[in-house]
């Protein structure tokens, strides 16, 4: 195993641990990846779980690794990046941050310049390879550099490139985020379904039933999403009932302003950043 085969996380949180559970349910070598981490029990449990290295410190993890993957907080960012830019300059690592908001601009002057860095947005299905990540690569990442790290992010589910990095605060909002849309709505279908009478266990099991099969009808069909509600909904009946209800109380617009505040918040994480520089 050579140097450039190693990855090395900085951050072993959620999105590490997604990420490593598709890494490694598709053959990665776990002796391949070094997880950094503050908090000790983080650390023991990743070990523990994924046979992975694990380090205190960031510089000890990222060593002369091929890939480093950045997953801190963004409000993080600059500081571990500072701190690890004598390091990168001399291994050029191709670097990949998976932090929402933070530009490829501000990691490469963060990190000292010229570096090959890809921006990647997974989302929470990474846990079970059945994930989407939005990749973008600046222009110190050849095509090489793009397949290493798509076959890097493809471990977790799909993959999908974007040309301008503008766009990636629109990737967040959809994807990113997207799994917590679709959870408030289940919660909110749960608990409209225990107002009707039904008990827990069948109304949980109806409402992630009806998700699992309208998300593979969604997948499998050759049809779009407005066609698929057409067929469903048949006129005067039930389901029409239901519609005209959500239309009339403005979901539609309601999820569009939800979409577009994340969108706006991530671009502004962006801008907060550069201020507090």
């Amino acid at each position: 195993m050579t140097a450039q085969d190693t990855i090395a996380f900085v951050g072993g949180g959620h999105m590490a641990r997604s990420l490593l559970t598709g890494m490694v349910a598709n053959g990665v070598d776990p002796q391949s990846i070094r997880v950094a981490d503050p908090v000790p029990g983080l650390r023991d449990a990743l070990r523990a779980d994924f046979g992975v290295q694990v380090f205190a410190d960031n510089g000890d993890a990222v060593g002369d690794a091929g890939i480093w993957i950045l997953g801190v907080k963004p409000q993080l960012m600059r500081g571990i990046c500072d701190s690890l830019a004598a390091q990168a300059q001399r291994a050029r690592p191709l670097v990949v941050s998976v932090a929402a908001g933070v530009t490829t601009l501000q990691l490469d002057r963060w990190l000292g310049g010229d570096l090959p860095i890809v921006r990647a947005m997974p989302n929470a299905g990474a846990v079970l390879g059945a994930g989407v990540t939005g990749l973008y690569a600046n222009h110190q990442v050849d095509a090489a550099g793009c397949r290493r790290a798509e076959r890097l992010l493809w471990a977790s589910g799909e993959t999908v490139w974007v040309t301008d990095e503008a766009r990636m605060d629109a990737v967040t909002a959809v994807s990113g985020s997207g799994p917590a849309y679709l959870f408030l709505l289940a919660e909110a279908m749960v608990e409209a379904a225990l107002a009707e009478g039904l008990p827990p266990d069948v109304a949980h099991g109806l409402v992630v039933q009806t998700m699992l099969g309208s998300a593979r009808l969604l997948s499998e069909q050759n049809a779009t999403p407005a066609e698929l509600r057409q067929r469903v909904t048949s006129p005067q009946g039930t389901t029409e009932a239901a519609m005209h209800v959500l239309v009339e109380g403005g979901f539609p617009g309601l999820v569009g302003r939800a979409i577009h505040a994340s969108r706006i918040h991530g671009r502004q994480l962006s801008m907060d950043l550069e201020s507090s520089t």
